[in-house]
């Protein structure tokens, strides 16, 4: 007779070992399946506990010893199913095994009362919500990582298209103007090396987004002061108006603070192309008054109907790149004209 309720003891435990087991070996997205096979494992574990005592089953230190195993199997898979399944799925599961996994005790076990018997099965509980709660704060680590992961690359291609916005844009609208400037007057042979040359700068930006975007490389710093002024001559090689440049010597400028001031230009460049293109005289300074780089920008071609365009994401997008430095950008109307204003502060405040 003891051979039987051995085996009715193995029965549940080889399934709850055998079920640990498996989830152990799909540890992660197949996990997601483990509830399918842990609700039969523990109710059959509830059901030969509930009927043991009934059926007169026997204590034995082998019972004993086959249910504390059965019952670390089931605390063990209800780790994993808080941790990667689903939680529709993970709740029931995870209710059903840790009352199981608790409730073993009662083969062995006969209580006084039934306050007894709540108190026996809490306290052997309390290891199946020890399992829980490991495999919850891990899958919450799992939720942050993913997390920030998904926010790095937000913020990695919202800096690409920017990238594309300010200096993919500048080039195209160039080759634009060469373009018309070519059929209208000039030299064409003269235009089309300007378009090409335009074209392979375009052509460079894109490679190097791409680059980016293949090998999951952090995003360095694009232009300096010296652009600045290479920038300026293809402007006024492109179209009619004439640009007066005025670059104070500047001792040090941070790499990034730089790299800001060539895209604050670049930016300011292109949108005098695209919405001031009757512009005749454009007057761009770089000063260094106190230890902030001040770049200003204007031009007489914006007209009444233009002032009142609603703007584009390219001047909000710089004016957060601006922030992030600790400084200030400004777009306003002045007297037959449009002016653009960056301060960029040359030191970091000990904040």
């Amino acid at each position: 007779m003891n051979v039987l309720w051995m085996v009715a003891a193995s029965v549940p435990a080889a399934v709850a070992v055998a079920v640990a087991a498996i989830g152990l070996f799909l540890a992660g997205g197949r996990a997601r399946w483990l509830p399918v096979l842990t609700l039969p494992a523990a109710g059959l574990s509830l059901a030969v506990t509930a009927g043991w005592p009934a059926a007169g089953g026997p204590s034995t230190p082998a019972g004993g010893a086959l249910g504390m195993i059965e019952s670390v199997a089931l605390a063990v898979t209800t780790g994993l199913v808080v941790r990667y399944a689903p939680v529709r799925r993970a709740a029931p599961a995870a209710i059903l095994a840790g009352l199981a996994a608790a409730t073993w005790l009662l083969r062995v076990f006969a209580p006084a009362s039934p306050l007894e018997a709540l108190g026996a099965c809490a306290f052997w509980g309390t290891g199946v919500l020890a399992a829980a709660a490991v495999g919850g704060y891990l899958r919450l680590l799992d939720v942050r990582k993913d997390r920030a992961v998904a926010d790095t690359r937000t913020v990695l291609r919202l800096r690409l298209a920017g990238d594309l916005h300010d200096f993919l844009a500048h080039d195209i609208s160039e080759m634009v103007a060469h373009a018309q400037a070519g059929t209208v007057a000039g030299d064409p042979l003269r235009a089309l090396e300007r378009v090409e040359a335009a074209g392979l700068r375009a052509l460079s930006t894109l490679d190097r987004t791409l680059d980016t975007l293949h090998h999951d490389r952090p995003l360095g710093p694009v232009g300096d002061l010296g652009g600045i002024a290479e920038a300026a001559d293809r402007f006024s090689a492109a179209g009619p108006a004439r640009i007066g440049v005025r670059i104070d010597p500047v001792a040090a400028v941070p790499a990034e603070t730089a790299a800001l001031a060539y895209r604050i230009v670049i930016e300011g460049l292109t949108n005098i192309r695209r919405h001031a293109p009757r512009a005749g005289r454009v007057e761009l300074s770089v000063t260094t008054p106190g230890d902030v780089l001040e770049i200003t920008l204007t031009n007489d071609g914006v007209t009444g109907a233009a002032r009142r365009r609603r703007g584009g994401s390219g001047l909000p997008a710089l004016a957060a790149l601006v922030a992030e430095q600790g400084g200030e950008l400004a777009a306003r109307a002045v007297p037959d004209g449009w002016s653009l204003t960056a301060r960029l502060p040359l030191r970091q405040s000990p904040g």
